[in-house]
């Protein structure tokens, strides 16, 4: 760590401001590790063993493999044009930034700031609900016979992130997100080991592995186990991350995706299969859902409170990381970045901005109550194009590698091949949202 007061060559000083703290301890590449764990390692993984369902064994773990591998490698270059830009004396802090040098002011206001501001936002809304379903889990452990609606739990947790939301930038929230890290690992841990037991003992499950549905069913099954798969590598927010390293930045952000990748793969792979492994084609949209069978639990109460504890407090800490972009858009239009973060003039304003932000959000979860649905909608709508596609261009059109070049051409066909699958993904997901939406009514309490 650094003890740093400096203005950075840039021509958004506020954003710089509220990402990183400026006159303070500036972020080093293991709090970098840190934020980047807590983006992507959420517990929207836990829908891995639905995804691998829809698409079987060899597709599902091809499936899976290959994301991991295209997004470490798409979040790399990421760091290498951010790291050229501020080699250069301009140092980029977002994504609309980084589409405003390359591509032109317009992509960066009118297409890449809203596309992130939407995706981002809408993983606000997915983690809230599931921090309510999580709450409410916990809640019928307790008490079977339990009266209190999904719509409940959904504003208590609302309520519990609306005080943490006043934490007033994102270097503030390292050490939250070191216990972030901590925490996926338990909740992970104890996900694998409750699908082992539970597969392995005399409550199992008879166990099918073959696909469902048929026809135009399946195949849109696919694209949507794909959209969801590829919304749990994503992270659209590397550059407000690297934002918060202390220069020189060169070289650090790699470090960084090496701590936050050893945590994905071992987390997801295990997760996905054991799950997966252990009820097969029946398995739920969340993995959780399938240790209990009516009000009947398969696993003992006290493991099955403290997975879901674990998961309802690190899905806090991904709220927080992902109402970052919409908080920095906030603050810059109300507050004074020349006064103190925490003086009346800018806690005040903060106070009020980011309450209503979360009020928002609360009142989409609790009314849009289908996880497995919207988590498809946001991989292909925004995670996608974020993660799979602006990468490539990004860094093709700021190095300029030759035509006949393998760099040119690997990051042509992944972004060539992800348009389609995002485009694809997205007709997949609405026509799943309509099918469940006859289904389900608003504020269901599922």
């Amino acid at each position: 760590m650094l003890y740093l007061c400096i203005r950075p060559i840039t021509t958004d000083y506020w954003a710089y401001y509220v990402n990183s703290s400026v006159c303070g301890i500036i972020g080093s590449w293991l709090h970098c590790g840190y934020h980047l764990t807590t983006a992507i390692v959420a517990p929207a993984l836990l829908s891995l063993p639905f995804a691998l369902a829809l698409l079987g064994w060899e597709g599902g773990v091809t499936v899976l493999a290959l994301a991991g591998i295209i997004t470490f490698y798409s979040y790399n270059l990421l760091s290498l044009v951010l790291e050229h830009h501020a080699e250069l004396g301009h140092r980029q802090l977002r994504f609309r930034d980084m589409a405003h040098d390359i591509l032109g002011p317009g992509w960066g206001r009118y297409y890449v700031g809203p596309l992130q501001l939407g995706s981002c936002y809408g993983a606000v809304i997915a983690c809230i609900l599931l921090g309510g379903q999580s709450l409410k889990f916990i809640y019928l452990l307790a008490r079977p016979d339990g009266t209190m609606q999904l719509s409940h739990f959904i504003v208590i947790f609302g309520s519990f992130t609306l005080i943490l939301a006043q934490i007033p930038s994102f270097h503030s929230l390292r050490h939250i997100n070191l216990v972030s890290l901590i925490l996926c690992f338990a909740y992970c841990a104890c996900t694998t080991a409750g699908a082992i037991y539970i597969g392995n003992s005399h409550k199992a499950p008879p166990r099918n592995y073959s696909l469902t549905g048929v026809g135009i069913n399946r195949i849109f099954g696919f694209f949507n186990a794909i959209s969801i798969i590829c919304t749990t590598y994503g992270n659209g927010i590397i550059p407000e991350i690297q934002a918060t390293i202390a220069e020189p930045v060169t070289g650090k952000m790699f470090k960084g995706l090496l701590v936050c990748y050893t945590v994905v793969i071992s987390n997801y792979f295990s997760v996905g299969i054991s799950g997966y492994w252990a009820f097969g084609n029946q398995v739920d949209s969340s993995v959780l859902q399938n240790f209990m069978v009516g009000s009947n639990p398969l696993l003992p109460k006290w493991f099955l409170l403290m997975t879901n504890g674990f998961t309802v407090l690190q899905v806090a800490a991904c709220t927080l990381v992902y109402l970052q972009p919409s908080n920095v858009v906030l603050e810059r239009r109300f507050a004074d970045p020349k006064k103190g973060q925490l003086s009346a003039r800018n806690v005040v304003p903060r106070l009020i901005t980011r309450s209503l932000s979360v009020i928002i959000a609360t009142t989409f979860a609790a009314m849009l109550p289908f996880f497995g649905d919207i988590m498809a909608l946001f991989g292909a709508f925004g995670c996608i194009p974020l993660d799979f596609i602006l990468p490539m261009v990004f860094y093709n059109l700021t190095f300029k590698p030759p035509k006949k070049g393998l760099v040119f051409w690997v990051n042509t066909v992944i972004g060539v091949g992800s348009t389609g699958l995002s485009l694809i993904g997205a007709v997949a997901s609405v026509r799943q949202i309509i099918l469940d939406a006859r289904t389900y009514r608003l504020f269901a309490n599922m």
